[in-house]
């Protein structure tokens, strides 16, 4: 956020919580496994995590969201997500089996169906919290870049998980070719079937209309379809069944990037529309309209700033100019009280005084 904001205690408290769990579990495991294997995995785990964060953090370079609530997002993954997962999921095997069905069913139930309705339940809940601190969701690129966190930090814990017990089984090159498939080749399916939920919060958040919050079950119901599909492909050994799963979540993830390009571009549009309004205060040029209007002209203007000793300045204005544009576009589509809009928009037109230099 340009502006100061006062943290939400819940989040924090939130973040304390799953953090605290995310670290037992791993404290469990560093316990079964032994220190080499845990080390092994843990480092395998953790090995494409800058990169997949990059990757997420980028689809909303425009206006990045709080550092609390994306490291909220990613603990309540790792933490909260993976503990009662565990314990919900070996809850509905032992109902299975108490219902008769053989040890293989069992485990075929709980990886085709309870895994994937369990916890893409708990993952997306990360997104439903949220919701308390819905002016943070902007767009639909806010919904999937939150859910893709909780899926991040959900994924980082299981892997160790997986990797530990393929290190138990086959040593170094059991974790590793295990690492290949899950680390490598889908490294991010949990921040795909997740980012279904996150949609359709975010859908059910920034639109009009009765029937918008149907979006959160029919986006939940996308995540659970995604997260069965690849389960089951996976359990049967197929390649051509799981090579199809794949295809079928890169093209999701496709259409997840095609939909952050799109609102990135509407956005944009919008500048033009709201900040030549604002000439007549000296903080907006027609050379400035043009500047925010495009990602290239922000790069450009970031350059030159830096060589002028001005890059965090530039950073400053560009963000609150974005913010401003959003503020504009959140009292169209849902309306504003005068007096809240008023002393938000003179907050980011003080930023924008206080960084505009040149």
């Amino acid at each position: 956020m340009t502006l100061p904001y006062r943290p939400s205690k819940a989040l924090v408290i939130g973040l304390c919580v799953s953090s605290a769990l995310a670290l037992v579990v791993l404290v469990l495991m560093l316990l079964k496994g032994g220190p080499v294997g845990f080390a092994v995995s843990a480092l395998l785990a953790v090995a494409p995590l800058p990169g997949l964060l990059a990757a997420v953090l980028s689809l909303d370079r425009l206006e990045p969201e709080p550092k609390l609530h994306l490291s909220f997002a990613f603990t309540w993954g790792a933490g909260v997500a993976i503990v009662l997962g565990i314990v919900l999921t070996l809850v509905g095997e032992a109902l299975f089996a108490r219902a008769g069905l053989g040890e293989q069913a069992v485990d075929d139930a709980g990886t085709v169906f309870l895994a994937p309705v369990i916890e893409e339940a708990l993952k997306g809940s990360a997104l439903l919290l949220l919701l308390l601190r819905r002016r943070e969701i902007d767009g639909l690129t806010d919904g999937i870049v939150y859910a893709a966190m909780a899926g991040l930090g959900f994924a980082a814990v299981e892997n160790v998980g997986y990797y530990l017990g393929a290190f138990g089984e086959v040593g170094v090159g059991g974790a590793v070719g295990l690492f290949v498939l899950r680390g490598l080749i889908d490294p991010l399916g949990h921040s795909i079937y997740t980012s279904m939920t996150g949609l359709g919060v975010a859908y059910a958040l920034t639109r009009r209309g009765p029937f918008r919050f149907a979006a959160v079950p029919l986006g939940y119901l996308g995540a659970v379809l995604l997260h069965g599909l690849w389960n089951g492909a996976a359990s049967t050994g197929s390649l051509p069944l799981l090579g199809g799963a794949y295809l079928v979540i890169m093209a999701v993830l496709a259409g997840l990037i095609a939909v952050t390009v799109a609102e990135r571009r509407r956005l944009l549009g919008r500048v033009a529309a709201y900040l030549p309004g604002y000439q007549p205060t000296g903080l907006v040029t027609p050379q400035d309209v043009t500047m925010l209007g495009t990602l290239a002209g922000r790069r450009q203007a970031r350059r030159w700033a830096r060589g002028a000793g001005l890059g965090k300045a530039m950073g400053a204005y560009q963000q609150a100019a974005t913010e401003l544009t959003l503020l504009h576009l959140r009292a169209e589509r849902e309306g504003a009280d005068p007096r809240r809009f008023t002393a938000e928009r003179d907050a980011l037109l003080h930023v924008m005084a206080g960084a505009r230099r040149w």
